[in-house]
């Protein structure tokens, strides 16, 4: 099963591209309460997997997760109409390992999850997921929980729900992340899934973007033919140059119509 993985996401990566920021995440960018805790500081030590939800001001582990969820946000505010940001990191020295933002105006499947698993495969291979912890914005849909699922990355981590998510008018699949990680479970056993880190942020992320994805009262019609298309966004802001970025100043790819 795990050649099956790897042959899966192998073949996913050399198709889809994504777009991902660089990793350049100085600990003075963070808030002073989110400072790095040393390596194995507020790690998790049960070995059954663990599911739940918690409140955005938790303390302890808490703490690991919220600093950690903070840069997920700050992927996120670089689409403000579809927040939704992912970075993953390794579990032991905390390392940020790759990272990625929504940019399902290119294609469908590239939701920030899957973009972030992609720049992951393109700096480290499709290796070592069991030692990583993805955090996101929004809950994962079924696709990209599956993914994960596939990957064997145990460790998954957000803020949004999808009931919440699905308040501000964007579209969900009704199943939730446990339910698609109970589904796999004849191969996928999840160390931790965690709902609620920071919601009450990110709750407020996608109220303000839908908001900016609201057409004023007077704005013309799309016209016959024209329909509206989940996540279709009006352009990523440039993130500087990395490894997998245009140079600065390269303006933004325009939607497709």
């Amino acid at each position: 099963m795990d050649s099956c993985r790897r042959q899966f996401l192998g073949r996913t990566a050399a198709v889809v591209a994504g777009v991902a920021a660089p990793l350049a995440l100085p600990g003075s960018a963070l808030p002073a309460s989110h400072a790095d805790p040393a390596p194995d500081a507020g790690a998790d030590t049960a070995t059954a997997p663990r599911t739940g939800t918690v409140a955005g001001t938790s303390t302890g582990t808490g703490a690991r997760h919220e600093r950690f969820m903070w840069l997920a946000i700050a992927q996120a505010r670089r689409n403000p109409e579809w927040p939704f940001g992912a970075v993953i990191v390794h579990n032991r020295t905390g390392e940020v390992l790759a990272s990625g933002v929504n940019t399902g105006a290119d294609s469908p499947l590239l939701h920030g999850e899957v973009v972030a698993m992609n720049d992951y495969v393109r700096r480290h291979g499709n290796q070592g997921w069991a030692d990583t912890t993805l955090y996101t914005t929004g809950e994962p849909c079924s696709m990209c929980m599956s993914a994960l699922a596939w990957a064997n990355l145990r460790r998954v981590v957000w803020a949004s729900s999808i009931d919440e998510i699905r308040s501000t008018d964007i579209i969900q699949i009704d199943l939730t992340a446990r339910e698609v990680a109970a589904a796999a479970r004849s191969f996928y056993t999840p160390d931790l899934l965690l709902g609620g880190v920071l919601a009450n942020h990110t709750n407020r992320l996608f109220e303000e973007a839908r908001r900016l994805r609201t057409p004023p009262a007077n704005a013309p019609s799309a016209g016959p033919g024209r329909h509206w298309t989940p996540y279709r966004s009006s352009g990523i802001r440039p993130a500087g140059l990395s490894p997998v970025h245009s140079p600065p100043g390269t303006p933004p790819r325009p939607p497709r119509p």
